[in-house]
């Protein structure tokens, strides 16, 4: 049974869209420009569920309408689509342009941000260098248990029904709990309360 803890996290958010409307929300690979006003269908659709807010919804959706991903999918000729995945009118090229503005413009500020910031790394190791040599080859000593924190995808035999996991969903991995296990689906009960069925190659360890 899912819960009805309200999501708060706007990750959670994005991985309940994806799993509740795939055919609208991708959660990898390229998007699909959304239909004009969805806001409004996505909000009467989960009108009764208490899990989600429209404040919490308007968030979630203004994050995955201003990602990379999506402003480049953004182009002439693409159709935009409902909840449902039905296709709904042609982009005009004035979006398009818009889409393709903010996308340089981000994609700008980030790289500003790099540039500011590589200054910044490039003086500290000078000052480590100049005599804590001994230091620095303690810290190598410790990195090699970092691969440990790597995560990757599991196979069948490697999962069990309470089980700590966690399952491929957007950008980031979200944790959660095995609650059981039939053929090639795994059903997760997400911290966020949300529960999911997700096939194995969903799953890192």
């Amino acid at each position: 049974m899912e819960s009805t803890d309200k999501l708060t996290d706007t990750n959670a958010i994005l991985a309940f869209l994806y799993e509740t409307f795939p055919a609208c929300f991708i959660a990898e690979g390229e998007t699909k420009p959304l239909k004009i006003g969805l806001f409004q269908d996505l909000a009467e659709r989960l009108a009764d569920d208490s899990r989600v807010s429209k404040t919490q919804l308007r968030v979630a959706l203004r994050r995955y309408t201003s990602s990379w991903r999506y402003l480049k999918g953004v182009k002439a000729g693409v159709q935009r689509v409902d909840l449902d995945g039905n296709e709904c009118g042609e982009l005009e090229q004035e979006h398009v342009d818009h889409a393709q503005a903010t996308l340089k413009e981000s994609q700008e500020k980030a790289k500003a941000k790099r540039q500011a910031q590589a200054p910044k790394a490039a003086k500290k190791p000078a000052k480590k260098a100049v005599k804590p040599r001994p230091a620095a080859k303690k810290e190598r000593v410790a990195k090699p248990a970092a691969p440990v924190v790597n995560l990757v995808p599991a196979k069948m035999e490697q999962l069990a029904a309470n089980q700590r996991v966690n399952v491929k969903l957007g950008a980031s991995p979200v944790s959660g709990t095995i609650t059981d296990i039939k053929k090639d689906d795994v059903h997760v009960q997400l911290d966020s309360g949300l529960s999911i069925k997700v096939r194995v190659d969903h799953i890192l360890v």
